[in-house]
């Protein structure tokens, strides 16, 4: 089952750090199976507030996702980032094949029922 690391990331003035990396990014997922599926895009806020950008990488699974969090590659680029650009990030399962929400919805019915 799928899996993905989730940015948001705040506005932050252009440094030379952030520049690498970006640079350097791309070159820690190949172990893992990693791959960008939104980066450096426009977003639209439907409800509530978001500032900022939204960053979103798949990998396979929530193995390899924490395995590339965890990875000396990724570790080292990191403090790149953090140092200028403030932010949350969460790695989040996804859903399996066939994910019905009707399932999660009668828990619902029976917990408060």
């Amino acid at each position: 089952m799928a899996a993905y690391v989730i940015a948001h990331l705040q506005e932050a003035a252009p440094h030379p750090e952030v520049a690498e990396y970006m640079e350097r990014i791309s070159g820690t997922f190949a172990p893992y199976g990693g791959h960008f599926l939104v980066h450096a895009t426009q977003h639209e806020v439907k409800e509530g507030s978001w500032p900022g950008h939204v960053v979103m990488i798949g990998f396979p699974g929530i193995d390899e996702a924490r395995d590339w969090w965890a990875s000396p590659a990724y570790q080292e680029i990191a403090p790149l980032r953090s140092r200028h650009i403030d932010g949350d990030i969460i790695v989040v399962d996804g859903v399996p094949a066939g994910y019905d929400p009707t399932t999660t919805a009668e828990a619902i019915r029976g917990a408060v029922a």
